[in-house]
């Protein structure tokens, strides 16, 4: 019997675990910590503790922070080669000419993937139109293939000059390298990314290169763990689209997961809003390394294209030129180095700093007496009282308070500060950073985060999220049900997808035929791939005759295109223009829809809050005073109170301010003020 469904999200710091039992619509978690080296190991330990019965697991999920670490670290990456067009080996290291601080001149910019020396080019060119000026020199080609072989690189991407329009020369190359016994794995461009500008194309096909026998070994690694466990089931992974797809897809186009965890979360919060009839709602996702804020609205979640992976952010932002580009499809999400194990230092001039640098699982934050001996937001929220100052996960993670308390106290000394004071400083410090990303998903963008509901999730969003909601003068919070797993929830209620894009580069608005050619190509590898009940989406990614980059918009047969991009811009940008509409890509998205969950509703009782579990002193905005505790398992559905209050639950910890309301709910708790 096909009862249970895990959904399994392996993060910086936890690796966070969701079963739901399909018999008794129920939910059980568990949340261990992620054994880095070995990320498979924290996976069975979570499995173990959740399922006796793995031959009942009908379907697995998976996100990952896999790739990400490894393009962050330069550790696991494949030694790759590349190949392109005689003289054309330095566009990936010429990028387009970005500095990502352009007043620095000590400014650093990220170390080619591929060494310039593993660069080899070859002769032959296609022009824009697709037609062939040089053919393909097979004898130069056959040599490289040969040195490549010689050599022993792992990975191989090939890229070369217009091949969005005419493949030919990719394919030719890569029939070379496998009859020249190449045993590595291998990137064409376009299949990566079938898409003009040549220098993204190159970069999303290096990134993907480099990626492609890590992934490959570890989605191999943990199936055959799984299997070798008695979990004889189908295992999806998660598309940083918020899409799962074939732990196949995910080896061969690793670039698909690289956001895989934090779409989970805004998958999560989007089916949530749906429920609860939600039109506008921040997402707040704050973990032990990074902090995301997105948005849905009208159960619609903003997708980009384009994004660098491994760059640094700034108040939210990326800083263009910092990292790596990447052309897939994401969710758009705004990231902070603002987690539990972020910590805080104290710069040259003395001022206080927090983050970027996170303490991670090992050693993790002082408290977790793992040898952790840098002070943390997790070490300053226990010495506030703010966080159990005895033990996490029900019980199962003691933690040391005179520990978070000597970390802390060597930066309060030389700050010359009392020790609260400076735990309460570093709390301030974060969620400054903290309200700078979820302005820059909504005020940035021309909305009011007033007209708002904050979903805020993550093992450390609900300690936060009062103080972030006052902060931005938002004064409706839901933290749903097991908020610091939250993100696995959204691995359950995820559709299968996949993308298929065509470039068009075109002013003719007529674009059935186009979209003809991609409809059959999607129908024909959904199908050999045994996927048959889909539906597609359709898109166009248009824009002005002369701009250099697009906006993505639903495409409908019998549409006004114009009309609707003109609209779109002048939401997006502010302003709309009668130039004329060039269509750069068409794009199909296949879904297919999933059974999703169906959760057992609990009775409704209104009813008054009882006594709590303890009163334990706690500082919240400047103010030290004894506070109720209360255990989140013990309050029946319909149960209110108001703030200030702390409320525990095995994987979060809520902290409610002055000045709210709160009621338990069948998801969770919804707070107003």
């Amino acid at each position: 019997m096909d009862r249970f469904k895990v959904g399994i999200d392996v993060g910086g710091t936890f690796t966070d675990l969701i079963l739901y039992d399909s018999k008794t619509k129920e939910s059980h978690v568990a949340k261990v910590l992620t054994t880095t080296n070995e990320p498979e190991k924290a996976i069975l330990e979570g499995l173990r503790e959740l399922c006796r019965e793995p031959k009942q697991v009908s379907l697995i999920n998976h996100a990952t922070t896999i790739a990400t670490n490894a393009l962050l670290t330069h550790s696991g990456i494949a030694r790759t080669a590349l190949i392109t067009n005689h003289g054309f080996r330095d566009v990936l290291e010429i990028g387009r000419q970005r500095r990502p601080e352009l007043y620095n001149l000590y400014t650093r910019r990220p170390h080619p993937l591929v060494r310039r020396k593993n660069r080899f080019t070859v002769h032959g060119r296609i022009r824009a139109d697709g037609e062939e000026i040089e053919s393909l020199d097979v004898y130069e080609a056959k040599q490289v293939a040969q040195t490549i072989v010689d050599e022993a690189f792992e990975s191989v991407a090939i890229v070369f000059l217009n091949s969005y329009i005419n493949d030919s020369h990719e394919k030719r190359m890569k029939e070379i390298l496998l009859s020249t016994k190449f045993g590595g794995t291998i990137s064409c461009s376009s299949e990566v990314n079938r898409e003009y500008k040549e220098y993204e194309r190159m970069s999303t096909t290096a990134v993907n290169a480099v990626l492609s026998p890590l992934m490959s070994k570890y989605l191999r690694n943990l199936k055959r763990r799984l299997e070798n466990s008695g979990f004889q089931t189908q295992i999806y992974a998660m598309n940083s689209d918020g899409g799962m797809n074939t732990l196949s897809y995910a080896s061969k186009f690793p670039i698909s997961v690289i956001e895989s965890g934090p779409a989970a979360g805004v998958l999560a919060s989007r089916h949530l809003a749906n429920i609860l009839s939600l039109k506008k709602v921040l997402t707040f996702d704050m973990g032990g390394t990074t902090a995301k804020a997105g948005v849905v609205i009208d159960g619609e979640c903003d997708i980009s294209y384009e994004f660098e992976v491994a760059g640094r952010t700034h108040s939210g932002r990326s800083i263009k030129g910092s990292g790596y580009s990447v052309r897939y499809p994401f969710i758009d999400l705004s990231e902070v180095s603002a987690g539990g194990g972020t910590i805080a230092w104290v710069d040259d001039g003395g001022a206080l700093r927090v983050g970027p640098n996170s303490a991670g699982s090992e050693p993790g934050p002082a408290a977790y007496g793992k040898g952790g001996k840098n002070p943390t937001v997790t070490d300053a929220n226990i010495i506030l009282g703010r966080i159990n100052p005895n033990h996490l996960l029900g019980g199962k993670m003691p933690i040391y308070s005179n520990l978070a308390k000597q970390a802390v106290s060597v930066i309060a000394e030389r700050l010359g500060m009392d020790l609260k004071d400076t735990a309460e400083g570093i709390i301030k410090l974060v969620n400054l950073n903290m309200s700078k990303a979820i302005m820059t998903v909504s005020v940035e963008r021309g909305r009011d985060p007033r007209d708002y509901t904050l979903i805020a999730f993550g093992g450390a969003g609900p300690i936060h999220c009062c103080d972030l909601a006052e902060e931005l003068e938002i004064n409706h919070v839901i933290v749903p049900t097991h908020a610091g797993i939250f993100s696995a929830h959204g691995l359950l209620v995820a559709n299968i997808t996949r993308t298929f894009s065509r470039p068009v580069l075109s002013t003719n608005s007529f674009l059935e035929p186009y979209f003809d050619e991609v409809r059959k190509i999607a129908s024909k590898t959904m199908k050999k791939e045994g996927f048959h009940n889909y539906i597609f989406k359709e898109y166009v990614d248009a824009r002005y005759s002369g701009q250099s980059f697009e906006l993505r918009m639903p495409y409908e047969k019998s549409a006004d295109i114009k009309r609707h991009f003109s609209e779109k811009h002048k939401e997006t940008y502010g302003y709309a223009s009668k130039d004329e509409i060039e269509i750069v890509n068409i794009r199909v998205k296949a879904v297919i829809h999933t059974s999703g969950l169906n959760r057992k509703r609990a009775k409704h009782i209104h009813k008054e809050l009882g006594a709590p579990s303890e009163y334990r002193e706690v500082l919240i905005k400047d103010i030290s005073r004894q506070i109720p505790i209360y255990s989140k398992v013990e309050l029946n559905i319909g149960t209110y109170g108001e703030g200030p209050a702390i409320i525990e639950e095995y994987d979060s910890t809520l902290v409610v301010n002055s000045g709210w309301k709160w009621e338990v709910n069948d998801y969770g708790i919804e707070l107003k003020r």
